[in-house]
């Protein structure tokens, strides 16, 4: 990160978008995708609701060969269809590297959709049972994410394979939470459907609700939740009694001088409240402004802190974190982000959760600083995230990555796993996955507070969701083994196929609701079913709901007013992220990720190199 003078930080630095894995992309790209698929989706339509052959082959107003009765909704094989050839096109890579990479998105998906429509009329046939067309619609639009995200990662030039050391063990008391938070929900959205059908008709009059059935609306949450409450329990049982040994806070900086005396500010405030000696590395990473000096004048101005600066001349934050990393003399150690203000009592509550020797990284909930454009909208996705569905993972030590903003871990398992990986996006994930998958448990404690800076421009907020959304597809690439290899492991064959399938919904969020427009005022509306309680209940409802939620848990009342923003900003989200995935370098490689040779570490290449 680094600052360009100003109060708010706007360049691009080394680490943004990693050469090789990426590209710039132009800013009418995306756009351009848009109106093709639009103009793709319309045709698509008008052949499916016109034409005699369509009549003749498919059945429900979709490319479904199935017959099944129901309502005509929201055709998802024509939008995923559509959305696959569109991106194709606007790919990033060469034209042919493209074209074989939208016939191969086209023909995996369309052999799916054949084996189940195929799998259905066997069940109609056998055994008398009928799927309903909205099932086989939801099963076709599952497939269509996996393959879409699947895909893109094993032809996008991804980072080399890395060897995850996995010692993860799940405990009966993991099982227990799968089954019991299972059970209490499936149950509850069972007595509704059954018991209190006047509700859940009065909740579909309701645009915010419209179409969301119990399983998304009751399961879902009511698991989460019991989750959630299980985290704090365990907070309230195992957080007691002070725990300050000697600690190292490493903060790499390049060109901070506007910020960097108060991150420094914050954290000797902070070990005013830490009984243990609290060291600040400022790692001076090839700055060209007056970092260094401004450093080292604020921590001669500490009270309860000291420290030095280390310089690192190597461009990188992950060349800064591994010098930090070398430099660090104690047992536990923090990295802090230079544009990042901790609480007050931000290490003391830190450390008392390292007292339990199983947890090997503790993160906390990112506060923005207020005033900018987005910090609105922020504050309630950092609400929902950090300080709900991560606290929520705890519970059964699912918890994939801790950012980097605020991150304690115990220091030799960094060290063990070979330091931060430089040259991808994603590096605080990676580290913090992985130190999981030794066998430690990952915690997210939303009392640990800390000020974050948010950008304060579009372009900036751009790069740096181009960089956050890439992210995942870097570290499922360089931890592929949780995916394709043989370790039972929650992460590798729950969370990590989960976070790829949700990217791929996110960034076709924006199309869907165009695509859902042109259903509803476009050719055939007179013979389709598609209320638009439904459509903006997928992208409007649930989100909004658990982000009133997540405020209320985690007491930041005032939340609820940034509701607005937050709705508008989920859109913006999902255009940032469908130019992130365009963003990933294509090319036919011959070969998959999970191929035996593929799934070796190139020989003489460091674990910290990507």
């Amino acid at each position: 990160m680094s600052a360009t003078g100003r109060s708010q930080n706007e360049f691009v630095s080394v680490d943004s978008a990693p050469a090789g894995f990426s590209k710039p992309l132009p800013m009418w790209r995306a756009p351009g995708l848009i109106l093709v698929f639009v103009s793709i989706s319309y045709a698509t339509l008008l052949f499916l609701d016109n034409s005699q052959i369509s009549a003749q082959l498919f059945y429900g107003g979709d490319f479904v060969l199935a017959p099944i009765d129901g309502s005509r909704s929201l055709p998802l094989r024509a939008f995923i269809l559509c959305y696959m050839f569109s991106f194709a096109l606007f790919a990033t890579g060469s034209l042919l590297d493209r074209l074989k990479f939208g016939l191969d998105l086209l023909i995996t998906y369309t052999a799916f959709c054949i084996l189940l429509d195929l799998c259905v009329i066997l069940l109609a046939f056998s055994v008398s049972l009928k799927v309903s067309y909205t099932v086989l619609e939801i099963l076709s639009g599952f497939i269509g994410y996996a393959i879409y995200s699947m895909k893109l990662l094993e032809r996008g030039h991804m980072p080399s394979k890395v060897q995850v050391l996995s010692n993860v063990r799940h405990p009966l008391r993991t099982l227990l939470a799968f089954l019991g938070a299972g059970l209490v929900s499936g149950s509850t959205a069972f007595f509704f459907v059954g018991y209190a059908p006047a509700l859940l008709d009065a909740a579909k009059s309701v645009a915010l609700l419209g179409g969301v059935g119990p399983g998304v609306f009751l399961f879902m949450p009511l698991t989460f939740l019991i989750f959630y409450a299980a985290a704090r329990i365990d907070t309230v049982v195992n957080d007691k009694g002070e725990f300050a040994p000697p600690l190292t806070i490493i903060v790499p900086a390049h060109n901070e001088e506007y910020i960097i005396s108060r991150t420094i500010g914050s954290i000797d405030k902070a070990a005013e409240n830490y009984d243990g000696q609290t060291t600040i590395l400022i790692l001076d990473n090839n700055s060209s402004d007056n970092t260094a000096k401004i450093s080292s004048d604020a921590l001669d101005a500490c009270a309860a802190a000291t420290g030095r600066v280390v310089s690192v001349p190597t461009p990188g934050k992950s060349y800064a974190l591994n010098a930090g990393l070398t430099a660090t003399e104690t047992e536990f150690v923090i990295r802090i982000d230079a544009d990042t203000q901790v609480g007050p009592e931000s290490l003391r509550l830190a450390m008392r959760r390292m007292k339990d020797p199983s947890v090997g990284v503790v993160g906390g909930l990112p506060v923005p600083p207020g005033g900018g454009p987005f910090d609105r909208a922020r504050q309630l996705e950092l609400i929902v995230k950090h300080g709900f569905y991560s606290v929520a993972l705890t519970t059964v030590n699912c918890v994939v990555g801790v950012p980097g903003m605020f991150a304690a871990y115990r220091t030799d398992l960094p060290r063990q796993l070979g330091g931060f990986v430089q040259g991808m996006n994603g590096e605080d994930t990676d580290m913090s996955m992985r130190i999981g998958e030794l066998g430690y448990r990952l915690i997210v404690d939303p009392r640990i507070r800390f000020v974050s800076e948010v950008p304060a421009t579009y372009h900036h907020m751009r790069e740096q969701r181009l960089r956050w959304f890439r992210s995942v597809f870097h570290v499922s690439a360089r931890c592929r083994d949780l995916i394709y290899g043989p370790a039972p492991s929650l992460r590798g064959k729950f969370m990590l196929p989960f976070m790829l399938v949700n990217t791929a919904l996110r960034a076709m969020m924006l199309p869907m609701i165009l695509f859902a427009v042109i259903v509803l005022f476009g050719p055939g509306v007179d013979n389709r079913d598609l209320q638009i309680q439904s459509a903006m209940a997928v992208a409007l409802g649930a989100p909004a709901i658990m982000a009133v939620v997540a405020s209320f848990l985690n007491r930041e009342y005032k939340g609820v007013f940034c509701l607005p923003e937050y709705i508008a900003f989920r859109l913006l989200r999902s255009f940032f992220t469908m130019e992130s995935n365009l963003t990933i370098s294509i090319g036919d490689k011959g070969r998959h990720l999970y191929a035996p040779s593929e799934r070796k570490r190139p020989v003489g290449k460091p674990d910290n190199q990507a």
